[in-house]
């Protein structure tokens, strides 16, 4: 890559308050993404060699992942202790807490094993907001049609119908939790919510609340969790392996306690990956905007039982990642700031893109000026300014009032966001592909179901802000509900991991190593050895069975 203008150079350049003309791109959308975006190239994906996606394309660090050996062999298993419940849920984010509620609801009894703590996820991290057609000049006709356009085409029309439709049913469920969203004015008995338009949106559909609609939706949903007797908490307790029966439907899994170093059988008639993302991955060898646990586990532990993935080759990178620091780097500026208006401008002093265009296009836009040499270099980071402070002069106290978090860290690493423009780049945000599933979650192994994005299918190759909390609740809810009606319970004699066998000896017959292994848990850089402690006294043991609230 080129050098970019040096930052000293490109701030003498910089006015705020001067917004530099649009630049004339004649370019078309298909020659910037194949040009520029991480997803195109020549070296952009490999075929699989084994599973039921073989042959088809799939991103090379990906396919290494996805074509590992498991963790988890008989003897380990061995001294397991067993545990048995209706529907085991995997995963403490928002589509996991929304799966577990509604699946309690229905009177099944529910686990909810997760990896870190209750509500660590990446929905805490989303900031922007969640997409709903509740306006008067909006309809979920506009939000379904919008949604596809975004995703190339490729989103399954029935499951983004569903999801649209119950945009607003959503917006109740919510607020009935208690959750607060932003208002267009104040009142006696409050205000109409505030509606935002999103980059690649018809019309104004986003609700947030301040710049961390996430953190308040997790606080809700969290709380509502830990108040439902029917649900049964373990936190720091990962899934390393799931748990099929003689038919190679999905009978349970295996969670490794963190704590204990322990692992445990859990028999359930149904099971729910919420596991999140691959972002922890560094896919590309890009920073991410992902929280520390989002390493594809439930890609893994799907694709070894059986299950059909899809787009694997697809992912999406938020433009506004801030690329300065470099402490911070890959850290998430909110695309609530270009909805608010705030400009993209290069090392020239150039706006160069419309910033409201779907991600993928910006994103590929800012690649475009940095490979072009129209970057903007600091300290061995390089990027493009997002003028936050012609937004403030615009728009005096917005900054502090709706871009809270980005004031906040602005503040932490010494900038003045009114003052001085942020340095970003493209930071790996989203996978777009997936477990593929059906209307209710469902899988293509029976018992089960994915949620959230683990799955592909709704977004297609590109996914709209706000799409994804409303992904995540729609379907969350969707699939507690299916999975707690699933008639029959299995018994304990009856799970097992035969698929782990069937699987290595595929890997061996395509000649693959079986000393790489996954789920990987938590990303390289953590030094995290998976091992059991087997000085832990029976008492103790006990404990893990119990689970750790």
């Amino acid at each position: 890559m080129p050098a970019g203008v040096p930052y000293d150079d490109a701030l003498k350049r910089y006015r705020p308050g001067v917004l530099p003309t649009l630049r004339r791109d004649d370019s078309s959308v298909d020659e910037l993404l194949k040009g520029y975006h991480p997803d195109h190239g020549a070296n952009a994906h490999v075929a699989l060699s084994v599973g039921v996606n073989r042959a088809e394309p799939c991103q090379p660090d990906l396919a290494r992942y996805l074509q590992a050996n498991a963790l988890v062999d008989d003897v380990d298993l061995a001294g397991a202790q067993l545990v048995t419940t209706d529907v085991l849920v995997i995963g403490g984010g928002g589509g996991g807490c929304a799966a577990a509620l509604t699946a309690a609801k229905q009177g099944a009894r529910v686990m909810l094993a997760t990896k870190l703590r209750l509500g660590d996820s990446n929905t805490v991290m989303a900031e922007g907001g969640i997409q709903a057609a509740i306006g008067e000049d909006d309809s979920p006709q506009l939000h379904f049609e919008d949604t596809l356009r975004a995703g190339h085409f490729c989103g399954e029309p029935e499951l983004v119908a569903q999801m649209v439709m119950d945009g607003p049913d959503v917006i109740r469920w919510l607020i009935q939790l208690g959750m607060m969203f932003d208002q267009e004015e104040a009142g006696p008995i409050g205000g109409n919510l505030l509606r935002k338009k999103p980059g690649g949106a018809s019309a104004a559909r986003i609700l947030s609340y301040r710049d961390y609609t996430g953190l308040e939706m997790m606080r809700v949903l969290r709380e509502a969790v830990d108040l439902d007797p029917g649900i049964e908490v373990w936190n720091r307790c990962p899934v390393v392996e799931l748990l099929s029966d003689e038919w190679g439907h999905c009978a349970g899994a295996v969670i490794y306690n963190l704590e204990w170093r322990t692992f445990v059988l859990v028999r359930a008639r149904a099971v729910i990956l919420a596991t999140g993302g691959a972002g922890r991955l560094h896919l590309n060898s890009f920073p991410t905007s992902n929280h520390y646990g989002a390493t594809a586990d439930g890609l893994v532990l799907a694709y070894r039982i059986g299950a059909r993935l899809r787009e694997l080759d697809s992912f999406q990178y938020h433009p506004t990642g801030i690329a300065y620091p470099p402490h911070l780097a890959g850290g998430l500026i909110s695309e609530a700031a270009r909805s608010a208006g705030a400009k993209l401008i290069n090392g020239e002093g150039e706006r160069f893109v419309d910033e409201l265009k779907p991600r993928d296009v910006v994103a590929s836009a800012i690649l475009r000026e940095c490979a072009q040499g129209r970057g903007i270099e600091r300290d061995g980071q390089i990027g493009v300014f997002l003028d936050t402070p012609t937004l403030e002069l615009e728009n005096p106290g917005i900054l502090a009032k709706r871009l809270v978090t980005l004031t906040h860290l602005a503040h932490k690493c010494g900038h003045d966001a009114a003052q001085e423009p942020f340095l970003v780049y493209p930071t790996l945000h989203y996978q777009n592909g997936g477990v593929a599933i059906d209307k209710h979650g469902a899988t293509s192994v029976p018992g089960l179901y994915c949620v959230g994005e683990v799955t592909g299918g709704i977004h297609g190759r590109n996914r709209l802000m706000g799409n994804a909390l409303l992904d995540i609740l729609s379907m969350g809810r969707r699939a507690g509900t299916h999975a707690a009606e699933l008639e029959g319970r299995v018994t304990a004699s009856r799970a097992g991991i035969g698929h782990v066998h069937a699987w290595q000896r595929e890997l061996t017959l395509a000649g693959l190593p079986l000393d790489v292994k996954a789920p990987q848990l938590f990303p390289t850089y953590a030094h995290f050895d998976l091992r059991v402690d087997a000085g832990v006294r029976s008492s103790e043991r006990e404990r893990v069975v119990g689970g750790i609230r």
